[in-house]
């Protein structure tokens, strides 16, 4: 079995975004509209229902671990954290790494591009290297899947990271060029069952390769940023359209939500929602669509078991 439970279900910023008075972050602040608030991106995962694995490591990540209990600790220096999957180097996949500092050993998945983005030339990460083998960094390597480990025996669970359209973290803009690396998307499978849980919350285009990524699988995350491809700029918050920000919009002819119809996964939701997007309004018309089309939207504290 997989057991699938939302930590955070926003994009970078979260919602509401704290300085953000759009019709959304000021409605859910007022409670004037059909919406509830949602801390940025992370998912955990476990076949066991014992030890965890973090689908990125969102700035809330001590909140998130607070929040719920099967992530605590049994003793007086422990956590159900088996490792931490890294999807790309954004800010709000990455920065939650820095507070888990307290003197405790951390195993970080990801690719090499995504861990060299993290370590190097950041004097932060220091604090996370403390002592020896604080952190040890497993590599990803595109397409091929590998066992993941849990005090070293096998945890149920295999991983494969799936190189996605996307873009350089923003810290990282003019500093490298681009790679495969440095987006990707995960298909993680239970070994007893072979359930599979397609993991793609950032996507950039909807590609032959990501359709085929997502065949198969028995539950789908994908990227639900913006509901348009102008969705900042007719809100007057931005000038960037959903792709130039690596994010295929849900809405239009050339949305994800047309372009993935084919997909026949029992479980398909949309995730890392930017508190523009009308799907977080529970009455929208842009919901009931998504619903009639036999999508969901995330929210935080959603839990699955495939």
């Amino acid at each position: 079995m997989v057991l699938i439970r939302v930590l955070g279900s926003a994009a970078g910023g979260g919602f509401p975004q704290w300085n953000c008075g759009c019709l959304n972050c000021q409605g859910v602040r007022e409670g004037t509209i059909r919406a509830v608030a949602r801390t940025q991106e992370s998912v955990s995962v476990s076949a066991d229902g014992k030890t965890w694995f973090l689908l990125n490591a969102s700035p809330e990540i001590r909140q998130h671990i607070e929040g719920f209990p099967p992530l605590h600790p049994r003793k007086p220096r422990d956590s159900p954290l088996e490792g931490i999957l890294l999807t790309n180097g954004d800010l709000d996949h990455c920065l939650g790494l820095l507070s888990l500092r307290e003197s405790y050993p951390l195993v970080l998945y990801a690719t090499e591009r995504v861990r060299r983005g993290f370590t190097e030339g950041n004097v932060l990460y220091r604090t996370l290297e403390r002592f020896p083998e604080q952190v040890t960094w497993r590599t990803l390597k595109l397409g091929r899947e590998e066992e993941m480990t849990a005090g070293g025996r096998p945890s149920g669970l295999s991983i494969e990271a799936v190189a996605v359209p996307g873009k350089r973290a923003l810290h990282l803009e003019g500093l490298v060029t681009p790679d495969p690396e440095d987006n990707v998307g995960f298909r993680i499978r239970e070994s007893a069952t072979g359930r599979a849980l397609a993991y793609f919350s950032a996507v950039g285009a909807v590609t032959p390769s990501v359709c085929q990524a997502l065949e198969g699988a028995d539950c789908v995350f994908f990227d639900g940023t913006f509901w348009s491809s102008d969705e900042l700029p007719a809100l007057g918050v931005g000038t960037k359209r959903a792709e130039d920000m690596a994010h295929v919009p849900v809405g239009g002819e050339k949305g994800s939500l047309a372009l993935l119809a084919g997909v026949g996964a029992p479980r398909r939701i949309y995730i890392h929602l930017n508190n523009t997007n009308p799907l977080l309004r529970e009455d929208s018309p842009e919901r009931a669509r998504v619903e009639t089309c036999g999508w969901e939207v995330a929210y935080d504290g959603m839990e699955i078991a495939l």
